[in-house]
């Protein structure tokens, strides 16, 4: 989950004198981190993708241009084009991309699921193959996240619902006055209006954990059991483990984290994209510049 991510790097970026074509700006809010893929993505301040896989110093394709919003989840890439078209494509780099869906401004990935949020508040979720059928989820939406068997939703009156099983099952209500919602393995995260972290973990009514106060960003990722959050002051800490973990602080002055595995990435407000592999307190790994984007598989 990020929120007002992509807004903030390109006004960063024009106040270092390195902003372009605002084709970046204004993406919906969703999910940039991955469940311990190996593949880096990146969305630079003229619109261009691109993903690399493997090591973190591994070549950059790319993947396409003039998009708003780029998202990775295994050996599928998702983006969404400056015009709201979603495409998705499956297998290598060089796949061929299908497209999946019009008037789109977020789109959602996970194991075989691929999510669109629409213009129009409505959410969509397919499962299976690239050409398969979707199914309605909901309306009025302005966030949708995808993990597992699980999909998550914040409608526009603040109310975060996730649902488990298959794609009918049935809404549970989680949380009022949420600007953001993530999702990782059996764990739920929210970001309240006023800047507080909540986490559960377990069943869809489990009890919530306060994780951190002032809180812009909020990222979980299942496989290392890690929680994520940037603080308003772009301070990004991390954790590992219990939901009572202690925190340690990874980087200062980002705009974005994300987090995949046994990396994580932060985004500088200049558009530089560091990611690091291993240990929270591994050593940083300049990615790229220029970055609006950093998205983990």
């Amino acid at each position: 989950m990020k929120r007002n991510i992509l807004a903030a790097a390109t006004a960063a970026l024009a106040l270092t004198g390195l902003a372009g074509s605002p084709t970046s700006a204004g993406a919906a809010p969703g999910t940039v981190s991955g469940d311990g893929g190996n593949r880096i993505g990146i969305l630079r301040i003229d619109g261009d993708a691109y993903v690399k896989g493997g090591g973190l110093s591994a070549p950059w394709v790319k993947e396409s241009g003039s998009i708003k919003q780029l998202t990775l989840s295994g050996d599928r890439i998702g983006v969404v084009t400056g015009d709201g078209v979603a495409w998705v494509k499956e297998g290598g780099l060089s796949a061929s991309w299908v497209k999946e869906a019009t008037d789109v401004k977020q789109i959602a990935l996970s194991g075989n699921r691929i999510g669109v949020l629409k213009d129009n508040g409505e959410a969509y979720v397919k499962e299976g193959g690239l050409s398969a059928s979707w199914v309605k989820e909901s309306v009025k939406v302005k966030e949708l996240e995808l993990s597992g068997d699980r999909i998550g939703v914040v409608t526009g009156d603040g109310v975060a619902w996730v649902k488990e099983g298959g794609l009918s099952a049935s809404w549970v209500r989680e949380s009022d006055n949420v600007i953001g919602i993530d999702l990782a393995g059996d764990r739920i995260g929210v970001l309240v209006g006023n800047g507080v972290a909540w986490v559960k973990e377990g069943g869809l009514s489990a009890s919530w954990v306060r994780e951190a106060d002032d809180v812009i960003q909020l990222e979980l990722s299942r496989d290392r059991n890690r929680v994520g959050v940037l603080k308003d002051d772009g301070t990004a800490y991390v954790k590992e483990g219990g939901l009572s973990a202690a925190w340690v602080h990874v980087y200062d002055h980002a705009i974005q984290i994300a987090l995949s595995g046994d990396r994580i990435g932060v985004l500088k407000g200049d558009g530089d994209a560091r990611v690091k592999d291993g240990g929270l307190s591994a050593a940083w790994v300049l990615e790229a510049d220029n970055v609006t984007e950093l998205a983990l598989s």
